[in-house]
C-alpha cells in the first residue's frame, strides 16, 4: 500500500465518523480553530514570511499576492471560520418529501460526499476555508498544496488538527500531503476507492493535468476572463465606480474583471472618461481599433493602450490590464461573451429592464451580475461564510461551492410494511 493508498483509507474511516458528528462538536472545532489563527498569528506570519521570501523570483505577481499573508488577511480568514460556524448545518436536512399514494413517505436528505481531494496553488487561505467547510459539511478532505507554500500550511494544519482533537474528532479528517513530488499527485488522482471529489484551484494547467489525469469526478472552475457590458442606457458615473471596483480593487483574483464591452452608441462619450479614471490607478488597456480610434480622437495619451493582439480578449490578466471592446448591440456583446468568457462572472451595466432580463437569460455564466461588481463571486461576499472553490461547469454544483454544494442527497423511504405489487 503506498503512503497516498494510506492516506486515503485514514480519510475514508474518518470520514464515517465526522458523518455522526453533531453540528454543536463540528461548530466547536470552527471556533476553536479561528480563536487558534488569531492567537497563533505570529507563527503563521512567521512561516509564511520564508515562503513569500522563497517565492519571489519563481512566481508571477499574482501568485505571490496569493501567497502573502498579515494580520488582516488572518483575521479575515479567521471571521470566515466563525461565520461557517454560525451557518445552518446542512447534513440530514429534508429539502424534498412527498407521500406517495400506497402511504410510504418519500424525501430526499442532505448527506456528506465523503472524501474530497482539494489541490491547489499559492493559496493558504484555501488551507482554512477547505478545512471548515469540510468540517462542517461532515466531509473528511486530503489537501495537496503548492511547494511555494509549503511552510504556511504546515503551520495552518498544524493548528486544524489541535482544533479537531480539542473536541475529541479524527485528525485525519484533515490530511494535508506536504511533499511535493508531482508522482504523488497523480497517485492522489487515481485512488477512486477512498476520494469521492477531486477540487483543483490554480491556473489551466492544473485544471487540464487533473482532467485527464483524474479517475475521480473533478470539479472544474476558478478561472475568469469576466465581463462588464455597458449598454446605452447605463449611468456613466455609476457604471464607472463598478468597473472601477471590479478591476481595480484585487486584479489579482479570478472574479476580477479582464474585459469591458461598451456600446457603440455611448462609446466616444464614456470610454475617454473610464480610460481617464482607471489610467489613474495604473491601469493599462488592450483595444480593439474603434476604441482606438475614439481614444486617439479625445487626445488620450497613447502608452495607456495598445491595440489587442490575437488571444487577448480570451486573458485572464491577473493584474492592471483590461480588454476593451466597443459593440454595436446587446446581442453582440453577448455573442463575444459566449464566445470568451470562461463562465465564471460576467455582467451589464444597464437602466433599461429588458436589456437586463434579455442578458440575465442569454449569458449562462455561473454568476450573472445586473448592475454590480463581479467581486462579489466570493461565499463570504454572498453570505455563504467561505466557498471552496467557483465552479464554472454545470455538475455538480455552480459558483461559489459552500456547504450545500459539498453535499449530495440520499432516498429515505419510510413505510408501513408495504410491499410492490
Amino acid at each position: 500500500m503506498t503512503d497516498v493508498e494510506k492516506i486515503g483509507r485514514y480519510a475514508r474511516r474518518a470520514s464515517e465518523s465526522l458523518t455522526e458528528a453533531s453540528a454543536d462538536i463540528k461548530n466547536a472545532c470552527l471556533l476553536r480553530l479561528a480563536d487558534l489563527l488569531e492567537a497563533e498569528m505570529e507563527k503563521i506570519l512567521a512561516a509564511n514570511s520564508f515562503d513569500v521570501r522563497d517565492g519571489k523570483r519563481a512566481l508571477t505577481e499574482a501568485m505571490a499576492d496569493r501567497l502573502m499573508l498579515n494580520e488582516e488577511r488572518i483575521k479575515g480568514i479567521a471571521a470566515d471560520v466563525r461565520s461557517v460556524a454560525g451557518l445552518g448545518d446542512p447534513v440530514g436536512e429534508i429539502f424534498e418529501s412527498r407521500v406517495h399514494a400506497n402511504g410510504m413517505r418519500i424525501e430526499k436528505r442532505r448527506v456528506p460526499i465523503g472524501v474530497a481531494a482539494v489541490i491547489y496553488e499559492s493559496r493558504p487561505n484555501v488551507t482554512i476555508d477547505a478545512a471548515s467547510l469540510m468540517i462542517k459539511s461532515g466531509n473528511a478532505v486530503i489537501l495537496r498544496g503548492g511547494k511555494e507554500t509549503i511552510r504556511t500550511n504546515q503551520a495552518l494544519v498544524e493548528l486544524v488538527h489541535e482544533a479537531l482533537l480539542a473536541v475529541g474528532l479524527d485528525r485525519n479528517c484533515v490530511q494535508f500531503i506536504d511533499l511535493p513530488d508531482r508522482s504523488l499527485l497523480l497517485d492522489l488522482l487515481r485512488q477512486p476507492t477512498f476520494i469521492d471529489i477531486v477540487i483543483p484551484r490554480g491556473g489551466r494547467g492544473l485544471h487540464q493535468f487533473c482532467r485527464e489525469n483524474s479517475q475521480i469526478p473533478v470539479i472544474t472552475g476558478g478561472i475568469g476572463v469576466c465581463h462588464l457590458f455597458v449598454d446605452e442606457s447605463a449611468d456613466f458615473v455609476k457604471a464607472a465606480s463598478v468597473i472601477r471596483n471590479a478591476k481595480v480593487q484585487r486584479p489579482t483574483v479570478c472574479n476580477a474583471l479582464e474585459t469591458l464591452l461598451v456600446h457603440r452608441s455611448i462609446a466616444a462619450q464614456f470610454l475617454p472618461m473610464i480610460c481617464n479614471l482607471l489610467s489613474m490607478d495604473g491601469v493599462a488597456f488592450r483595444v480593439d481599433d474603434s476604441c482606438a480610434e475614439i481614444l486617439a480622437l479625445n487626445g488620450i495619451n497613447t502608452a495607456a493602450y495598445q491595440l489587442a493582439q490575437i488571444g487577448d480578449f480570451d486573458m485572464e490578466w491577473l493584474d492592471l490590464t483590461l480588454s476593451v471592446r466597443v459593440v454595436d448591440t446587446l446581442d453582440d456583446a453577448i455573442s463575444h461573451i459566449r464566445l470568451h468568457s470562461t463562465g465564471h462572472s460576467d455582467g451589464i451595466l444597464t437602466e433599461s429592464f429588458e436589456n437586463a432580463d434579455q442578458f440575465v437569460r442569454a449569458v449562462n455564466s455561473a454568476c450573472v451580475y445586473v448592475n454590480a461588481s463581479t467581486r462579489f463571486t466570493d461565499g463570504s461576499q454572498l453570505g455563504l461564510g467561505a466557498e471552496i472553490a467557483i465552479s464554472t461547469q454545470p455538475l455538480h454544483a455552480r459558483g461559489p461551492m459552500a456547504l450545500r454544494e459539498l453535499t449530495t442527497y440520499k432516498w429515505v423511504i419510510q413505510g408501513d410494511y408495504q410491499i410492490r405489487p
